[in-house]
């Protein structure tokens, strides 16, 4: 039920040349309690008013100078939206059908004949201010519903990103890497995607994707990924297959970023040339975002300390980088690469790696040497 000061605040606006019949209608809605009215006696004035305010219902002249109520009651439903009620009553003296018809395809909801009847007058107000004030209410509603679907659905989309992010990070643990490792790469493969030109939703994208890349190895047996020593050559060719595994885990989702993710987990270790693994892609044929994912990984595996290893500088990696491209790497993602170089090299200040206690282990720094040589 609406209430009566929803319907006497509502927003009305009288439109016609003749100030007296303005003055009477005026005069007999506040007698009744409407406070909320705006009078236009020049009809050119009409579009500015409408454009500046917005009004629940609006009485309208028919015969009028300059512009008459027919192309007025036109101009107005025009703008009115497809969820949106706004009523024209048409006041007029003439009460022939052709004009009622031509209003009513024109956009107007009622009439009202003159001389006026000051009954008849209030009561047509508030049967069309109620159905306006209703309307309101469910478009309000739908606004209401629709922006809780929306936050419930960023909520999922943010539980969903947070649960791959932590895999993310669990794959990297598996393997002596850090959790900081993982955030600089798929930042970097952002900057580098957004210096390419494939736009910003295709950066956010892989910067949510990117984290997976090596989730596959939690199906490396601990023999193989954490063996303190050289790989022989069956047991290389099992850790090659983290890629493979990566992309089955990842794989039959509906989800864009979750396949991109498969994507990124199945092809990170192809080279340009041909002579990566797991199925000898070369060039284009591999995704650009396995492609940038490369780069990125690389770098910062080159630049991170790990039990292993101290970290190159930053020089000297972004020279590795330059002289694999055309071989190991996409030449002009290295291009890329190169021009925000200086803004990667700059994560490590704010994503700094922990200081991990663990022992050394000079078969993961063989493995790592491999996948970037």
């Amino acid at each position: 039920m609406i209430s009566d000061s929803v319907i006497t605040q509502s927003r009305i606006l009288i439109i016609d040349d003749m100030p007296v019949n303005v003055m009477v209608l005026e005069a007999t809605l506040r007698r009744d309690g409407f406070t909320n009215i705006t009078t236009v006696t020049d009809p050119r004035m009409v579009e500015n008013e409408v454009s500046s305010s917005e009004f629940d219902l609006i009485f309208l002249d028919i015969r009028m100078p300059h512009i008459n109520g027919f192309e007025l009651c036109e101009r107005l439903a025009s703008n009115v939206a497809d969820d949106d009620y706004l009523p024209v009553i048409v006041v007029t003296a003439q009460t022939d059908k052709q004009t009622r018809h031509r209003s009513l395809q024109l956009g107007a909801k009622d009439f009202i004949t003159k001389p006026f009847d000051n009954q008849e007058i209030l009561s047509r107000t508030r049967n069309s201010l109620e159905i306006r004030a209703l309307y309101k209410e469910r478009r309000n509603h739908a606004i209401t519903l629709e922006r809780k679907v929306a936050e419930r659905t960023r909520e999922l989309e943010d539980a969903q990103l947070e649960i791959v992010r932590r895999l993310g990070i669990a794959s990297s643990f598996r393997d002596n890497e850090t959790g900081a490792h993982v955030q600089r790469m798929s930042e970097g493969c952002r900057l580098i995607a957004l210096e390419a030109g494939l736009g910003e939703t295709f950066a956010q994208m892989i910067l949510r994707a990117s984290p997976m890349h090596d989730v596959g190895k939690i199906g490396i047996p601990d023999g193989v990924l954490l063996k303190p020593g050289p790989l022989d050559p069956d047991e290389w060719a099992t850790m090659q297959t983290h890629a493979q595994i990566g992309a089955d885990m990842l794989a039959n989702h509906p989800s864009p970023v979750m396949q991109m993710a498969e994507r990124i987990a199945k092809t990170h270790h192809e080279r340009w040339d041909g002579k990566g693994y797991p199925n000898r892609l070369s060039g284009m044929e591999i995704p650009v975002e396995g492609r940038i994912c490369a780069v990125s990984d690389v770098f910062d595996a080159l630049t991170s300390r790990r039990p292993y290893k101290e970290p190159w500088p930053v020089e000297k990696a972004i020279s590795f980088i330059e002289e694999g491209a055309g071989s190991q790497f996409d030449p002009e993602i290295v291009k890329c690469f190169l021009r925000v170089a200086p803004q990667i090299a700059k994560l490590r200040l704010s994503t700094p790696d922990e200081e991990p206690e663990l022992p050394d282990d000079r078969g993961a720094a063989e493995r790592k040497s491999a996948d970037a040589a």
